[in-house]
């Protein structure tokens, strides 16, 4: 059987329907057995098999190879499916600690004429250069400080720890677009622009040679006419800043880059020694929303984590006291709102989108209730088995899709107690509670049926077409494990969900691709790279009809890849 797809309504505690019986099959079909879900919403599993194969070093296949096609690929399908992650995870006798320092591994998945060809490189990154060259870990990465080159005398090597450590150009996060031209971003002031036919690394961007930032997201918003947006910290003698950042969407000649690339606005930190870091941002048609959250970077722990011989992720911690902070920028005049917006504390790694409508903003996000997930996907966490994986997993928190509503006209006499969301059918509150602060309490975009699932991370949507406007669709990973092992569809109308889930597989982030002449919001096609720990060489490229949610074919290559973060389909020109 190619696929498991149905749609569920949000399930009642009165009666079985017939998703609760759907649920009931995948449980007793699966070697993970459901226990309970506890007081925090997350459910609790016994009997989780390994995945340690997902997070081992694998070999590149730079030349093209063939896969085997099982069903069909619909032949309007011309492009790639670019995908970015970790595909190496020591050097030498030297292991990386956490899942985010392994060495950036491209692949490219390419569809022409119902039939795919695979390759894949490492960026050719300087960390990447530097580690082969010596065999050895140069490069400190998020979670794994470099050691002094046992090489260098004694003095040299006490020098050494006195040195900041410098930003890694690892790429390994996301593929990018900036005036056209394809990127791999991390989180540092390093970008690397690569050739997404060959996937051969192109040359080196810094983001500090063109505006006064010290990194960036990986994770850019687009407008149509191709005018981007991103988000970047500065560090300085007064402490830390958040900036928007805009990039110009045209190159006046081939080599640029960055070029007119500016600062469109600065926000303080409430604490600037101690800043919020943040994985995204959301943006609607008038404003760049930034969340600031309750995830905190001790800076004076970063800066003398070298000195300590500590990663970088011994600096970010979560602090639950704290509220989380939605900022609205004007995109036109680069304008703070005074308005600050409240709510309880919790993590955000991924927006879904956010759109203005009837004088409010809709915020949609994949949240959880707690931050302390970064610092949980250790390598040493996710190659566990037994019930040693067990515990990982079911004290981990999972993320949920949820919907914050921020009224927009608030002014000096806007009512206190009295909730400003008069939006028919939405759950979600705000509430002015003294001058330029709003409450706000959000909805949940999902069913209880989703608790089931794991929650939904690594959200997407037909983004070309409803990024910044309203929207039925969004897609995502379910995650019954440490990363995703199932695919979900929501459809915000009745919060009813898809799911595709097979037994031991486990599908990437999916990439949403519309059909040449769709008409509503899901025609077109879903693509994930699908791979297993139980088979070697076994993994697949998967495609879903998005509006059925039934598999229409699968492109089967024998390769190991290890389980990734971001992709994009580019399309051919």
């Amino acid at each position: 059987m190619y696929h498991s797809a149905l749609w569920s309504t949000p399930s009642s505690t009165n009666g079985r329907d017939s998703e609760a019986m759907y649920n009931e099959t995948i449980t007793q079909s699966s070697d993970a057995k459901p226990k309970e879900v506890n007081k925090c919403n997350q459910l609790e599993l016994k009997g989780l098999e390994s995945i340690a194969p997902l997070v081992r070093s694998v070999e590149e296949t730079p030349e093209p190879i063939s896969t085997e096609v099982r069903g069909t690929i619909p032949t309007w399908i011309r492009g790639s499916l670019l995908r970015n992650g970790p595909g190496k995870f020591e050097f030498g006798n030297q292991h990386y600690n956490h899942w985010f320092d392994g060495m950036a591994m491209l692949h490219q998945f390419k569809i022409e004429d119902g039939k795919v060809t695979y390759r894949s490189r490492f960026l050719q990154s300087d960390a990447y250069k530097k580690n082969s060259e010596r065999n050895r870990i140069m490069v400190s990465e998020f979670g794994t400080v470099a050691m002094p080159d046992p090489c260098k005398n004694f003095f040299l090597r006490f020098l050494s720890r006195f040195e900041m450590i410098e930003a890694t150009d690892n790429a390994s996060v996301s593929f990018v677009k900036y005036k056209g031209d394809c990127f791999v971003s991390t989180e540092t002031n390093y970008m690397y622009r690569v050739d997404p036919e060959s996937l051969e690394t192109q040359n080196k961007v810094d983001w500090t040679k063109f505006i006064a930032v010290n990194m960036a997201t990986a994770h850019p918003h687009t407008e149509p006419d191709g005018t981007t947006y991103n988000m970047g910290n500065s560090y300085g003698r007064k402490g830390a800043l958040y900036n928007i950042i805009k990039v110009p969407p045209m190159k006046n000649n081939p080599e640029e880059t960055l070029e007119g690339a500016k600062v469109l606005c600065s926000i303080v930190p409430a604490d600037k020694a101690r800043p919020s870091y943040y994985h995204s941002f959301a943006m609607s048609e008038n404003y760049v929303v930034f969340i600031e959250q309750p995830i905190k970077m001790d800076l004076m722990k970063i800066v003398t984590a070298k000195l300590r011989g500590k990663g970088i992720s011994e600096g970010v911690y979560w602090d639950p006291k704290q509220d989380t902070v939605f900022h609205l920028v004007d995109k036109h005049t680069g304008q703070t709102s005074s308005v600050k917006f409240h709510t309880k504390a919790l993590s955000v790694f991924h927006q879904i989108n956010a759109y203005e409508e009837d004088g409010f903003l809709m915020l949609d996000m994949c949240c959880s209730d707690n931050g302390e997930a970064i610092n949980n996907y250790l390598i040493q966490n996710l190659r566990k088995s037994g019930e040693a994986l067990d515990q990982v997993y079911n004290t981990m928190y999972r993320a949920f899709p949820r919907r914050f509503v921020l009224p927009l006209n608030v002014t000096n006499d806007t009512p206190t107690g009295v909730n400003l969301n008069t939006r028919p059918a939405s759950s979600a509150t705000s509430f002015k509670t003294a001058k330029d602060k709003v409450v706000c309490q959000f909805e949940d975009l999902h069913g209880e049926d989703l608790y089931e699932y794991g929650g939904l991370e690594f959200p997407q949507i037909n983004y070309s077409k409803f990024n910044t406007r309203p929207y039925r669709y969004f897609y995502g990973c379910g995650f019954r494990h440490l990363v995703g092992d199932s695919l979900l569809k929501i459809d915000l109308e009745g919060k009813k969900v898809k799911v595709w889930y097979q037994k031991g597989l486990f599908p990437s982030e999916p990439v949403f691709v519309p059909s040449p002449d769709a008409v509503e919001e899901d025609d077109g096609v879903i693509l994930s790279v699908v791979v297993t720990p139980t088979e070697d060489k076994s993994t697949f490229l998967l495609v879903l009809n998005a509006k059925t949610w039934e598999e229409l074919g699968r492109a089967e290559v024998p390769v190991n890849i290890p389980y990734g973060f971001h992709g994009t389909f580019n399309p051919t020109a």
